[in-house]
């Protein structure tokens, strides 16, 4: 039995860990967000490997055997990152750019699974990332600035939530819809199942 560790006071996580009843606890990273890589997919595994490597420092050996999962999400456009917008104005210029085109959303996930259990000894370390197409309907000022007022911008990658209002003006997608949320529970779920790791149980 492995605690199941978050590396990350995301509520959007934190969510999608609750719909898909697995038991887990939170321990956010307390990390600066720099990294050298610049590519999407490894910019994205090498922020989630420094969250997951924080929170497992923080844990004594010996403790209960224990799966710590780290995620970073970012948002890529036309070679651009899109982080969390700062402010009113930065928020309205992502919109703006997003709008009648298609994004790409990159989830970079570390997993770090430690096991002191002698009959199945683990300790492992997997790092990999997700990517899902968006495509968002053109937008008017007017829908802009109305999606933005809402104040559910500010935390968000890209400056949008698709679980949120903004997900009327998604035309489609291409790829894993929870990745989009910041979260490929999928992909985790079934990288843990090859090593014969069950989450749900």
């Amino acid at each position: 039995m492995f605690r199941i560790i978050l590396a990350s006071a995301s509520p959007r996580r934190k969510e999608i860990l609750e719909q898909m009843g697995i038991a887990y606890e939170v321990m956010a990273a307390q990390v600066k967000e720099e990294v050298e890589e610049k590519e999407p997919a490894a910019m994205v595994e090498a922020l989630a490997s420094l969250k997951a490597k924080n929170v497992a420092e923080g844990i004594k050996d010996g403790q209960d055997n224990y799966i710590i999962i780290g995620a970073d999400t970012m948002v890529f456009h036309k070679n651009n990152a899109l982080g969390k917008p700062k402010d009113r104005e930065e928020a309205i210029k992502m919109l703006q750019s997003l709008s009648d085109d298609i994004h790409e959303v990159y989830t970079g996930v570390c997993i770090i699974i430690k096991s002191n259990n002698k009959v199945k000894e683990f300790n492992k370390e997997i790092v990999f990332s997700v990517n899902t197409q968006v495509v968002v309907a053109p937008l008017s000022m007017e829908e802009i600035i109305d999606y933005v007022d809402t104040g559910e911008a500010y935390d968000k990658a890209g400056a949008y939530a698709i679980q949120g209002g903004f997900g009327i003006y998604i035309k489609e997608i291409h790829g894993d819809y929870y990745n989009v949320v910041g979260f490929p529970i999928a992909k985790i779920y079934e990288k843990l199942l090859e090593l014969g790791i069950n989450i749900k149980k």
